[in-house]
């Protein structure tokens, strides 16, 4: 297949990429300029999830995100499937009304503007993965089990996954087989949310975030990049897919599981008006609350999870065997 990846340099684009290559598949890596983690043919990075210089790399192609096709439709023409991960980090910045905007802006646009290619292209792909959120949802402290027939929350991160989800509603109209992947927390050592969660654990002063009773949806990242390959190739999935492990846990039980990962002690809470104070209105929607979700669809459709128990997954990503 050829496919087309919008954010394929950032955290899970560059582990989708990677599947994609070594599974004998064509991807274009969409660019604003730089090539990120993944190389170019015949060059190195010192990021964890560097291209050596002997493996296949990726096709890069300069787009400008602004909502209209441009030149875009040209990748687009011919490929089987466009996967849009394209996005601002989310965690990265407080959340001024500035950064909100950004954060919308650079999902939504980027969104517009593939459909937009899709609309002009004489060949259009057969499948479009479109990127969302378990956020979808909205942040609860606990209670209520969300799955994909769920409706969506109010907070702001339930607004921007909405308004990235509609953005890519038209595609399904021009005959594409649309795939909404609702990630939860991807669980990858050296990146992505556990490489900053584990930190105080390493200092030995790790322990649950607030009451501890919000839960956490979580998914390795391995299942996570089979999900996507499984959505690329089934043609019976589409619309809304949660992309989180059958079993989310409460904070409480994450810390706990992540310290025995780590041989570290759990014992020190984060008390949440400190988590206020440096996050702002970030740590009350990410941080001290959160989402039970369970992915219900995938279950139906017969995927399989490598890792359904936390303890597995964590067991796995700090294994002495792997790199460190």
């Amino acid at each position: 297949m050829r496919i087309v990846i919008a954010g394929g340099s950032g955290f899970l684009g560059t582990a989708l990429t990677t599947r994609l290559l070594a599974d004998g598949h064509d991807v274009v890596v969409l660019t604003r300029g730089g090539h990120g983690a993944i190389g170019p043919p015949g060059t190195r990075s010192n990021g964890p999830h560097s291209v050596r210089s002997n493996t296949p790399a990726p096709k890069f192609a300069v787009w400008q995100p602004d909502g209209s096709a441009g030149s875009l439709a040209r990748e687009i023409d011919g490929a089987d499937a466009i996967v849009n991960l394209a996005g601002a980090a989310i965690e990265d910045k407080r959340w001024t009304p500035a950064r909100k905007k950004l954060l919308e802006e650079s999902r939504v646009q980027s969104t517009r503007s593939l459909v937009a290619a899709v609309g002009a292209a004489s060949r259009r792909p057969a499948v479009f993965i479109q990127g969302s959120a378990i956020g979808y949802y909205g942040a609860h402290e606990a209670g209520p089990v969300f799955d994909e027939t769920s409706l969506p929350g109010d907070d702001f991160l339930a607004r921007l996954s909405l308004a990235w989800e509609r953005a890519a509603a038209p595609v399904h109209d021009l005959g594409c087989r649309l795939v909404i992947v609702r990630t939860g927390i991807v669980l990858a050592k050296h990146d992505g949310a556990l490489a900053k969660m584990s930190m105080p654990f390493k200092l030995f002063a790790g322990g649950p975030v607030g009451s501890g009773r919000q839960y956490l949806s979580w998914i390795h990242l391995d299942d996570w990049v089979a999900v996507i390959v499984w959505a690329l190739t089934n043609p019976a999935v589409m619309g809304p897919i949660n992309a989180t492990a059958p079993e989310p846990v409460p904070n409480r039980q994450f810390a706990s599981a992540l310290g025995r990962a780590m041989h570290r002690p759990s014992w020190a809470p984060v008390p949440g008006f400190v988590l206020r104070t440096i996050f702002g209105e970030m740590a009350d929607i990410m941080l001290m609350r959160g989402q039970r979700v369970i992915p219900t669809r995938a279950g139906e459709l017969g995927f399989t999870f490598k890792f359904e128990r936390l303890d597995d997954a964590l067991t796995a990503i700090y294994s002495r065997s792997r790199d460190t």
